[in-house]
């Protein structure tokens, strides 16, 4: 009898394999036991497979040498619960990473590499390994703190903003428009004094009282005032070549001191000396504790001396002439130690940096419109830039290291400077005439230009030393016009 057909299966198998041999048991207890006791001839065929063995497509690091507490893992915390997830946390990083990673994390300060810890949308970002040598490439030899990431910096402050108007106008009737005249100064005890024609005012700047030190009378006039370093006594250089010496305090005349020819258009004290410029191209140094007008004469300008400043020194005397020179002279020279001529016009405006022992600065007229840099030491220009006015006047600020400059033709501006980069931080606009005059408050935060437009102008310019915010408008500065006479 023939045996039924066989069901097809849905198995290929090899021809020497038939359907039978191959069961679907049930592991039982007993078998995972017995599977479980091997003998140790098994168990070293596992540790060690042969070399016929195949490799697997998986990769199962060793944690504790890979090195994954240089890694920061960003955490979120949860805004209902401040604190509570930290011991999870903990526990959760101890079964994902391994105890090494765990051990790694401080549970009363933070996780290590707390700078990582600033908001970011990277979910893991690598840090450096400090156990390995120094790389020539790290971040302390390229000037950053190690271990530190850039985004956790603080961030730079804003730029400080310069008001582009004056917090005080001041009218000055007769205020001249002369190049070569200096008729403003502010004194180190807060008291701004300003020639008028024929007359010497001084404004209080704590309560704004106007004092009329002094009348020249119809004969003479006033060409350059200059108030000593303590602030107590007034030099007016006046247009007869005399130099007036007086007290600031009492409004009393202490001495006349002679030896110029026609104006002085110039002063400039130091500690002790009084040096005056004038048109006859000379310059005398006076003291007041000896008889005499005059201790030392300088000559060496071939034409009117307008520009005169002593170094904080006081060892080295800069002048600056209508002959387009910029002289340097030691205190007891007779001849100029330096003499710069780069300047192609009128030199007037000079400052010494109060920042860098020989650091020279100096401005040219309208042919030459630069200024310029100078290290007295070597008589080297360092830099020049060229301001596209004619520069009237220059004053380096105590506080930072910046300088102002005013201008005259042919855009009447007062510009501030940052030094080395002589990038231009601020350009200030309001007078309509050449800006002559300049002077600087004691504090050395305020500015006040003075023009032919017979007005001065007080400018919130620098910062304080403490701190770098502008300072406030008080009820003593407050906007508007007052006549100073």
């Amino acid at each position: 009898m023939d045996s039924p057909p066989r069901r097809k299966s849905g198995l290929n198998l090899p021809s020497s394999m038939s359907e039978a041999s191959l069961r679907l048991e049930t592991l039982t207890g007993s078998c995972r036991a017995r599977s479980s006791i091997q003998s140790p001839r098994a168990i070293s065929s596992l540790s060690s497979p042969s070399k016929s063995s195949t490799c697997s497509d998986r990769f199962i690091p060793c944690r504790s040498s890979s090195r994954l507490h240089t890694f920061g893992l960003l955490e979120k915390e949860s805004p209902v619960k401040e604190g509570g997830n930290e011991a999870y946390s903990r526990l959760l990083k101890c079964e994902l990473f391994g105890s090494d990673f765990a051990s790694f994390s401080s549970p009363a300060g933070g996780q290590f590499g707390s700078p990582m810890n600033s908001p970011s949308k990277n979910m893991l970002r690598f840090k450096t390994d400090f156990s390995g040598p120094n790389s020539p490439y790290s971040p302390s030899i390229l000037g950053q703190d190690a271990g530190i990431s850039s985004e956790s910096v603080t961030p730079p402050k804003p730029p400080r903003k310069v008001p582009k108007t004056p917090h005080k106008v001041l009218d000055a009737p007769s205020l001249q428009d002369d190049f070569y005249l200096n008729l403003v100064d502010w004194s180190s005890q807060n008291v701004l004094a300003v020639g008028l024609g024929t007359c010497v005012y001084l404004w209080s700047a704590s309560n704004s009282k106007v004092t009329k030190l002094c009348d020249l009378g119809p004969s003479d006039s006033v060409c350059s005032v200059q108030w000593t370093r303590e602030g107590s006594y007034m030099s007016i250089g006046t247009h007869l070549g005399h130099v007036q010496v007086w007290d600031g305090t009492q409004c009393k005349k202490v001495r006349t001191l002679g030896g110029h020819q026609t104006r002085t258009g110039v002063l400039a004290w130091n500690s002790r000396i009084l040096a005056s410029g004038s048109r006859d191209r000379n310059i005398l140094q006076h003291d007041l504790r000896v008889s005499s007008d005059f201790v030392c004469k300088h000559v060496g300008h071939k034409s009117e001396v307008c520009g005169l400043k002593w170094s904080h020194d006081d060892r080295e005397l800069a002048s600056g002439g209508n002959d387009n020179q910029l002289l340097v002279w030691s205190q007891h020279s007779q001849h100029p130690v330096l003499k710069l001529t780069e300047h192609t016009a009128a030199v007037k405006a000079i400052a010494w940096s109060p920042h860098q022992s020989g650091l020279l600065a100096s401005g040219g007229g309208t042919a030459d419109r630069c200024i310029r840099f100078w290290n007295t030491t070597n008589g080297h220009q360092l830099n020049h830039v060229d301001t596209g006015s004619q520069v009237c006047n220059l004053a380096w600020s105590k506080n930072v290291n910046e300088l102002v400059s005013t201008h005259g033709y042919s855009q009447n501006q007062i510009m501030v400077w940052k030094y080395p980069s002589l990038a231009k931080f601020a350009t200030l606009t309001g007078h309509s005439l050449r800006v002559l005059y300049l002077a600087m408050s004691p504090d050395g935060q305020t500015i006040v230009t003075g023009a032919g437009d017979e007005t001065l102008r007080f400018w919130n310019v620098f910062p304080s030393v403490k701190t770098p915010a502008p300072v406030k408008d008080t009820g003593l500065w407050s906007l508007g016009r007052t006549q100073i006479r």
